[in-house]
């Protein structure tokens, strides 16, 4: 939004409130206020701060709490560089003592000597703050006498105008996206900072674009794999479930991931797989109905339509499908007599559990290949033991040997499955390259997770931001195809302001916010998984010339690489991994 246009409208004493459009509709996403600070930072000494509005660029990886008075060194300039078809990132810090309203942030276009780069290729993001805590025990639980709560910058929020309170901070993340056909070169803007209509600064932001092209997010060849949660999306929005409206609502959100390169569509076969360990249990996208004659039928209109979506937004690589091994082994299905649903148990070797899942797979298969999706469909399990999994992989592979089979594996035992399409192992389990690259060959993929009980890397909201842009570098380092996360959006009861949840640390049941918002931690992963697919492409260049040069190029490649193939860096890693982003630029000139 322009200056002028917000000045009048608080002028008028019109509040603005954020609106998201898709498909010519718009919904209205609620307003809502960021908590008190619960810390003793709340009495931070700001004496020595003069009054007005102060900005400086920090660096990304920089992380401010809201009420202490920062010690940033003033930087009126900032410099990016990046790929045609990158997304590349800043950071602007906003602080000031007697407090500012109206505050706008707006990124000139950046222009070369002969190219002016689209408007939109830039915004600016004010960055909300959310209450976290700290990593406890196993599973990261936070009693507040040891793990107090605190409030930490992540939420990318897209309201244009902000009052900035006395005595506060307020970081501002800067995102510009090259296009893919910008010549390469060197490029400037300027970033204007507003109060009440009324410039207050400006500061001076260059690009340098790589003469050199990423691939749009749907070639990427990094396997992600953030497991969707639709039903969150309803609670959240006031929808019906899997109404119209809830489909529409869903569009936003899922482009979002999409363009982050998602390579896999998070599906159910029947109730919760993971036994309701989320705010919003997951719901029923196939309905199994046993009739009245004992026969079974099976309604896969929801399936068909959530899978339709994705596929529509780019997300059609692989549908994996929870779980013939639900956390307690429970199933449902409606009796066709009297329209009630009935909750079974289904152990893994009993009759019980062959009887309902031998016919559900065969029908099932055939449903799949009459849409044309049976070659990209795994059945998926989720750490379950290995004799649940004998019993389950038996069945499944006698009975529907055309289906493929995912797995995340915690139980370091993916040496007993080796013809498992897709597995996935705990990060501290790893897996050596000659696996991996023989299990490539056979068109297998191998990625790994991180989850409640990994301290690094992770990307809970008190992590440290360049902890995800490690992953990716970590990924590529060890050779995996990909990475997987649960969970992208599996938001807690006030995902707003509040990202604890039970005894899981603070942030790891979701990456992005209600209202399709990106975060800091979404942002950097992506940062990282660029980094990972421009490595890819090198290292490929490098090896096919054989040149001495290119020789010695991938030599540097795979020398940067050593070093981030580890889960417990030595202390300084992030300026490591800042230097190793620069080396990387600088070997793909």
């Amino acid at each position: 939004m322009k200056p002028y246009l917000s000045s009048l409208l608080l002028s008028a004493g019109l509040s603005l409130s954020l609106v998201s459009c898709d498909s010519g509709t718009a919904r209205k996403i609620s307003s809502f206020d960021e908590l008190p600070d619960p810390t003793a930072d709340t009495l931070s000494d700001w004496s020595d701060v003069p009054r007005g509005l102060h900005a400086s660029f920090v660096s990304t990886d920089a992380v401010f709490r809201r009420s202490v008075a920062p010690d940033a060194a003033p930087a009126t300039s900032a410099r990016l560089e990046g790929w045609r078809g990158e997304r590349v990132s800043a950071q602007l810090l906003l602080w000031t003592a007697s407090g500012a309203e109206g505050v706008e942030v707006e990124v000139e276009p950046f222009r070369s000597d002969g190219h002016t780069l689209p408007e939109d290729a830039a915004r600016a993001r004010f960055v909300r703050y959310v209450l976290s805590d700290e990593f406890g025990n196993k599973c990261g639980y936070h009693d507040p006498a040891i793990y107090p709560p605190h409030l930490v910058p992540d939420m990318l929020d897209d309201i244009e105008v902000f009052d900035i309170k006395a005595r506060s901070v307020r970081p501002v993340w800067i995102t510009v996206s090259i296009p893919a056909d910008a010549p390469a070169g060197e490029y400037a803007s300027t970033v204007k900072v507003y109060a009440k209509g009324r410039q207050l600064r400006t500061f001076d932001i260059g690009l340098t674009v790589i003469g050199r092209e990423l691939p749009p997010p749907a070639e990427w060849n990094y396997y992600l794999d953030l497991w969707q949660h639709p039903a969150a999306v309803a609670r959240v929005e006031g929808l019906d479930l899997w109404s119209d409206a809830h489909f529409e609502a869903l569009v936003p959100y899922m482009r979002l991931l999409a363009d982050a390169g998602q390579k896999v569509v998070t599906t159910t076969l029947n109730k919760d797989p993971w036994n309701n360990q989320c705010f919003d249990a997951y719901a029923d996208m196939i309905v199994w109905t046993k009739n009245a004659d004992g026969s079974w039928s099976y309604d896969y209109t929801v399936f068909d339509r959530w899978v339709e979506l994705m596929t529509g937004l780019g997300i059609d690589r692989t549908i994996n499908c929870y779980s013939m091994l639900p956390w307690n082994n429970e199933l449902h299905y409606r009796d066709g007599s009297t329209g009630r649903f009935v909750d079974v148990t289904a152990d893994p070797g009993t009759p019980a559990f062959e009887a309902l899942w031998v016919p559900f797979l065969t029908d099932f298969s055939g449903h799949l290949r009459e849409k044309g999706w049976l070659g990209r469909t795994n059945i998926a399990m989720d750490e379950r033991s290995p004799e649940e999994m004998t019993d389950a992989l038996g069945l499944l592979r006698k009975t529907a040997p055309e289906l493929g089979i995912a797995m995340a594996d915690n139980k370091n035992s993916y040496l007993n499955y080796p013809f498992i399409n897709s597995m996935c192992v705990k990060v501290r389990d790893r897996v050596p390259p000659q696996h991996i690259a023989e299990r490539r060959a056979q068109g297998f993929i191998t990625t790994y997770y991180v989850c409640c009980s990994d301290r690094f890397p992770n990307m809970f909201t008190f992590s440290a931001p360049a902890e995800a842009v490690y992953a990716g570098w970590y990924m590529a380092a060890c050779g995996y195809d990909g990475f997987l996360r649960w969970a992208y959006n599996s938001w807690v009861g006030e995902p707003l302001t509040d990202s604890r949840f039970r005894t899981f640390p603070a942030g790891d049941t979701y990456i992005i916010y209600p209202g399709a918002r990106s975060s800091v931690r979404f942002e950097r992963l992506v940062e990282g998984i660029q980094d990972a697919e421009k490595i890819s492409i090198l290292k490929k260049e490098f090896a096919a010339k054989g040149t001495p040069e290119a020789a010695s190029r991938l030599e540097q490649l795979e020398t940067l690489l050593s070093g981030f193939a580890t889960i417990t860096p030595e202390k300084g890693w992030p300026d490591r991994l800042s230097r190793a982003k620069r080396k990387l630029n600088e070997l793909s000139r």
